[in-house]
């Protein structure tokens, strides 16, 4: 069997590090490595509509924002695939397909999904669209025949739904579908970043972000301003490390070359760490140690974006040969889907 690994994000918006730490950054990983057979990565532009119906114009824009983000993080187009869900037909049919394997009772109880219409405030008046979404989400990942889905920690209930409606599928209708297995970060704090305000998850809605295209003034601002130990008053004071998001996104981004660099006197992360829980370390040195990283990280990236930019042609080309790739592969898989249903009349 092929290994195939296929992932994506809905276009709500330009992406933020705390896609790069929990997607972004394994995927470029994963790419150069090159232990697969295909990679398929696509912006969920349909998925996004779900919820942003009345705001076409968001949806729209943000696709060429979110490949943007892709190519300067270093996303390959000659060793990925990279598409547009809405141009391939095949991914609704087999939707609705699947529909028929899904109760709505098990709809509601998916975490992920609970979690999202809480935050949305949809109360009672839900889309079917967006309740929908782990059915649009099984045919993204069998129409590719995904062996492989990178995913942060809370999108797992999601997967796991995905591969209930596989083996459904291949109860009533014999070994058709592929069923995906998960692929998280190793790095825990690359599981869900928090948000410059201390917030759970950093996320576009809640406006606590540090994007991948944010200047160099933009970021510092954000990081120093950013919430820390509400305890630390003083810099003698014992800090708190464990739910201090200056120190989560350390341990997700900073490396001990970060250290030789920007901050000498600590060998690594432990000793930073150390010497605030001890006392007598600031939140002002942290955070600008903070920005040193961060910058380190996205100065190559802002690089890369400028040129993309400045020959947005050729992101366009690379938009639509991704795309005709991506149809052919899941026309293939639907012609499969609808012999083993009985449903292929001429063929």
């Amino acid at each position: 069997m092929k290994k195939i690994i296929l992932t994506g994000d809905r276009p709500t918006g330009n992406l933020h590090l705390g896609h790069y730490v929990g997607s972004l950054k394994n995927r470029v990983k994963l790419q150069e490595e090159g232990n697969y057979d295909e990679m398929y990565v696509f912006i969920a532009d349909t998925q996004a509509l779900t919820d942003n119906f009345n705001n076409p114009k968001k949806v729209r824009d943000s696709v060429l924002e979110v490949v943007l983000d892709y190519l300067s993080v270093g996303l390959n187009p000659d060793k990925v695939t990279i598409f547009i869900q809405s141009l391939i037909p095949a991914l609704p049919e087999l939707t609705m397909y699947y529909m028929n394997l899904v109760t709505l009772a098990r709809l509601e109880r998916n975490p992920t999904v609970k979690g999202e219409i809480k935050q949305k405030e949809f109360g009672s008046s839900i889309p079917v669209g967006f309740l929908n979404y782990p059915i649009s989400q099984t045919a993204d990942i069998t129409a590719f025949d995904a062996t492989i889905v990178p995913v942060g920690e809370d999108q797992l209930p999601m997967l796991e739904q995905a591969r209930e409606i596989v083996r459904s599928f291949n109860n009533i209708y014999g070994s058709t579908l592929v069923e995906p297995k998960a692929l998280i970060p190793d790095n825990e704090s690359c599981r869900r970043l928090p948000g410059t305000d201390g917030k759970a998850k950093m996320s576009k809605s809640l406006g606590n972000c540090i994007y991948l295209k944010d200047d160099s003034e933009t970021v510092k601002k954000k990081v120093m301003s950013m919430y820390t130990d509400p305890n630390h008053l003083r810099v003698e004071d014992p800090g708190n490390t464990k739910d201090n998001p200056v120190f989560i996104y350390l341990e997700a981004l900073s490396t001990e070359e970060h250290f030789k660099k920007y901050l000498s006197e600590y060998n690594n992360l432990d000793e930073l760490k150390a010497h605030y829980e001890k006392g007598g370390l600031g939140d002002v040195k942290v955070k600008k140690f903070l920005y040193d990283v961060i910058e380190d990280i996205l100065t190559p990236i802002r690089e890369k974006r400028k040129y993309y930019e400045e020959n947005i042609d050729l992101v366009y080309d690379i938009l639509k040969e991704g795309s005709e790739k991506a149809n052919r592969k899941a026309n293939s898989t639907l012609k499969r889907v609808k012999k083993a249903m009985l449903i292929d009349y001429f063929d």
